[in-house]
């Protein structure tokens, strides 16, 4: 199924989009993972399923004929090729932009697609000065200098939003950027 919804992201956005996609979808799933590992997941927490497709879709009505409403129609979006997704995985997409949505975090699929939406411009962009241009050589270390010491590289990270999912989640800079890989 999720060859589906990569199909219609691949004809619905640039690639700078898609890759953005791609790169929240492998830090929700590593989160996800790292929150499984240490028993950290409530009995009502979303899939990993929920989480991977939130991550992976959760812009895709960020191009035309749908940005200006963005994220407010990503059903519309999807529908456009004949895909749906649940309302847990919708509500997390929603969570990922609460002051446009209205929609608050509640758990940590919804805390964790908040804070490592913003995040991910700030890895993909450590990757880009890699020689190899890879995500999968980014250090940690990098990410942590970068952010911290020196505010106007990928100075359209949200940063406050990174920050704040320390007090609610327990999601710290250092287990959301090494998520990502």
């Amino acid at each position: 199924m999720r060859e589906k919804y990569y199909e219609a992201l691949k004809k619905q956005l640039d690639e700078k989009i898609l890759a953005h996609s791609l790169a929240l979808e492998a830090c929700m799933g590593g989160l996800y993972d790292y929150f499984q590992s240490n028993n950290l997941l409530d009995d009502d927490e979303p899939s990993r399923e929920d989480w991977l497709r939130a991550g992976l879709v959760h812009d895709i009505d960020y191009s035309e004929p749908f940005k200006q409403d963005h994220p407010g129609k990503t059903l519309d979006a999807l529908g456009l090729y004949g895909l749906t997704i649940s309302d847990t995985v919708h509500n997390i997409i929603k969570a990922h932009a609460p002051e446009l949505t209205g929609y608050q975090p509640h758990n940590k699929a919804e805390w964790s697609i908040l804070c490592a939406d913003s995040l991910t411009g700030l890895i993909m962009a450590v990757a880009f000065v890699y020689p190899s241009r890879k995500l999968e050589d980014v250090k940690l270390s990098s990410v942590m200098k970068r952010f911290l010491k020196e505010p106007k590289f990928a100075a359209g990270t949200r940063r406050d939003e990174v920050a704040q999912c320390e007090k609610p989640e327990g999601l710290n800079l250092s287990l959301l950027s090494s998520s990502s890989g």
